[in-house]
């Protein structure tokens, strides 16, 4: 009779043992879960912030803009023909 008694005890604390890892197991995957989605939030919010700055790199890297801000604030000017020298080779 003790014999039963100890096995079922020992599947008692089992049974017990493997339903705390499930329990475990399943908020550990919620977790994990979550932390997916905000990075995934995060990688979504940094790809649009990525793509407003190559938008105003372009805006500020404009052949116009460069030209104006190099007579304005240079005050740079284009040569005369007449003081272009074209060197060959």
């Amino acid at each position: 009779m003790s014999g039963k008694v100890l096995l079922i005890m020992i599947l008692l604390i089992v049974t017990f043992v493997s339903a705390t890892s499930v329990v475990y197991v399943k908020h550990y995957n919620r977790k994990l879960f979550v932390e997916l989605q905000q990075l995934e939030k995060q990688r979504d919010d940094m790809e649009v912030e990525w793509g407003q700055l190559q938008l105003e790199q372009n805006t500020w890297a404009t052949h116009a803009r460069i030209e104006r801000i190099a007579k304005e604030k240079l005050q740079m000017i284009t040569p005369d023909m007449s003081d272009v020298i074209y060197i060959r080779q």
